[in-house]
């Protein structure tokens, strides 16, 4: 009898092993994408001062692109979906004020970073007109 209770043990200690054993999560930790996308990016300034992003990616997952100041605020965000493999965005910074922004562009993994800096142009004071009559 007691040779019977023991190999039951046995039996039992290893099914419940076996089974938490297979059970377990092999995947990639928790807060990463199982997919990324590979992007590639452009960045430049239009004749309106306007500022254009070119994006193509693949379609196997999604990338964000940010525009914060140095202070972390967000100014604009947009995240680009799996099944779009290309974008453009245009953003206007005419009314954001002078100083230095960045450009983030992010496919959870990966992230380019582009600066960016707002200024005003200083216009010079008209000559002194003077007419005689």
């Amino acid at each position: 009898m007691k040779t019977l209770i023991k190999s039951l043990l046995v039996a039992f200690a290893l099914t419940a092993v076996t089974c938490a054993v297979s059970q377990a999560e092999t995947n990639q930790p928790n807060g990463q994408p199982k997919k990324i996308a590979a992007f590639q990016s452009s960045l430049y300034t239009t004749t309106e001062g306007k500022i254009q992003i070119a994006l193509h990616k693949e379609t196997s997952g999604k990338v964000l692109v940010r525009l914060t100041n140095r202070a972390g605020t967000e100014f604009f965000a947009e995240q680009i979906g799996k099944r779009r493999q290309a974008a453009r965005l245009r953003l206007d910074v005419s009314a954001l004020p002078d100083g230095v922004y960045q450009v983030s562009i992010s496919n959870g993994v990966q992230t380019t970073t582009q600066e960016l800096t707002l200024a005003t142009r200083q216009t010079k004071a008209a000559p002194r007109l003077v007419a005689v009559n």
